[in-house]
């Protein structure tokens, strides 16, 4: 599965990556914020994003936003520091479709990236 990881902090990049990689999957793609990402996707046809919200250039919202305008259906997980009620909601509205709240364990990662593909198996069988 090709996975795209969007964080401006090389830091959170790897520490997902790690993760990312004990749970079996090595096709990452990374990219420093949402500039670097949509020069990207269109390559890397990623299969999931995880996004983060603050960067600089192009936030991940405005990402999602760009991103949904030509692709409906790529799972995307926001990660981020943003805990706030509105700004959760903010997010969904926008696109994404599961959200991880910094800092996270490896734990929490991998159930919000099984619960995501599983809501999105099943939305491509319907």
């Amino acid at each position: 599965m090709r996975i795209l990881l969007i964080d401006d902090s090389r830091t959170m990049r790897n520490i997902q990556k790690a993760v990312l990689t004990q749970l079996g999957y090595s096709e990452i793609c990374e990219a420093c914020d949402g500039q670097d990402a949509l020069s990207k996707v269109g390559a890397f046809r990623p299969e999931l994003i995880l996004v983060d919200w603050n960067m600089p250039n192009m936030d991940g919202l405005a990402f999602i936003k760009a991103f949904r305008q030509t692709n409906r259906t790529t799972p995307m997980i926001m990660v981020t520091t943003e805990a706030e009620r509105s700004r959760v909601i903010e997010a969904i509205k926008a696109g994404v479709n599961n959200y991880v709240v910094k800092p996270f364990t490896p734990d929490l990662l991998s159930q919000r990236i099984a619960e995501t593909l599983a809501k999105a198996g099943a939305a491509k069988v319907a």
